[in-house]
C-alpha cells in the first residue's frame, strides 16, 4: 500500500521522535524501523525531524526501513529519494529548504544528509521474522489495517521482540493494541497509537 505524503500524521512522529531521543541519549547508535515505507516519504519525515533535533549527534541515527512490494520498484525509489513538487507541497516552506535539492524540472532531491541515514530492504511482515533488534522505535502506519487480526497480533509480538527495553512504537491513529497483548505494551499519550515497550 503507497498511500502516504511527507510529513503526514506530523504530531504522532514528533511525539515518537521526542521519546526516542529520550531513550537513546547517550547511545551510539539510535536505531529506528520504518515497516511499511511505500515510497519513501515517512522514513526520509522521520529523518528530517531527527535532524531537527539530535544536531551534531544525527550520524548516529540508522533507519532501517522495509517494504513489501511485489513490483520491485519501491526500493529504487527510496534510495534515488527523488520526488515531484506536487508530492512536497505540505513540507514546511523552512524545512523544504534546508532538506530537498533541486533537480531541475520541478523535482526534488532529499539532501545527502538525510539519505545517509536511511537503509531500504524488502520485508515481508507476515514471515514474522525482524529485520534486526534492539530498535529504539519502530513506525508502523498504515500496514497493520490489511490484516487479519490474528496476523496483526503475531506482528505486533514481532515488533516487542524487535524493540530494545523501553523502546517506542508508533502506529496508524486506527490501530491499538489488541486487549490480547495489551500487556507488552504502555500508551505513551492518550492522543497518540504510541505506545512503549513493558
Amino acid at each position: 500500500m503507497a498511500f502516504t505524503f511527507f510529513f503526514r500524521d506530523l504530531p504522532v512522529l514528533e511525539y515518537a521522535v521526542q521519546e526516542t531521543i529520550k531513550l537513546a541519549m547517550g547511545r551510539m547508535r539510535i536505531k529506528v524501523w520504518d515497516a511499511g515505507s511505500a515510497l519513501g516519504q515517512e522514513p526520509y519525515t522521520l529523518a528530517i525531524l531527527f535532524a531537527e533535533c539530535l544536531g551534531a549527534t544525527f550520524n548516529n541515527l540508522f533507519i532501517d526501513t522495509t517494504d513489501y512490494d511485489s513490483e520491485n520498484n519501491f526500493g529504487d525509489i527510496v534510495k534515488q529519494a527523488t520526488y515531484k513538487y506536487d508530492e512536497l507541497k505540505r513540507i514546511p516552506v523552512d524545512i523544504f529548504k534546508k532538506y530537498f535539492e533541486s533537480q531541475g524540472k520541478d523535482t526534488f532531491r532529499v539532501c545527502d544528509k538525510v539519505r545517509s541515514r536511511v537503509f531500504f530492504q524488502y520485508h515481508d511482515l507476515l514471515s514474522l521474522r525482524p529485520i534486526g533488534s534492539d530498535y529504539a522505535l519502530i513506525v508502523c502506519k498504515n500496514v497493520l489495517l490489511h490484516f487479519q487480526c490474528h496476523e496483526r497480533i503475531e506482528v505486533l509480538k514481532m515488533y516487542h521482540k524487535a524493540l530494545s527495553s523501553g523502546g517506542v512504537l508508533a502506529l496508524e491513529n486506527t490501530q491499538k493494541i489488541p486487549d490480547t497483548i495489551s500487556h507488552l505494551f504502555e500508551q505513551v499519550v492518550p492522543d497518540a497509537q504510541l505506545y512503549r515497550k513493558l
